[in-house]
């Protein structure tokens, strides 16, 4: 992936990995798209050494597909 991270870019990375690193730490990225929320947020997780689970929304997406990522998601959290 190649960024250009500029000062602003990299503190919003160590504020999102400070707040990944908390016990419970939640926060809600707002902000126009195509701002780089995801992608900060995806480079700070790099950092943190975390996995990442996305869930891919399509037309066809249903509850049973629903169910399936849940599973996986709960699987990866808790091996």
């Amino acid at each position: 992936m190649n960024l250009a991270l500029f000062d602003f870019a990299v503190s919003h990375v160590l504020r999102i990995g400070r707040i990944m690193k908390m016990a419970r730490g939640n926060a809600l990225l707002v902000g126009l798209g195509g701002s780089g929320r995801q992608t900060l947020t995806k480079l700070a997780s790099l950092v943190c050494d975390y996995d990442i689970f996305t869930v891919q929304i399509s037309k066809q997406y249903n509850l049973d597909q629903w169910q399936e990522d849940m599973k996986i998601l709960m699987l990866k959290a808790g091996a």
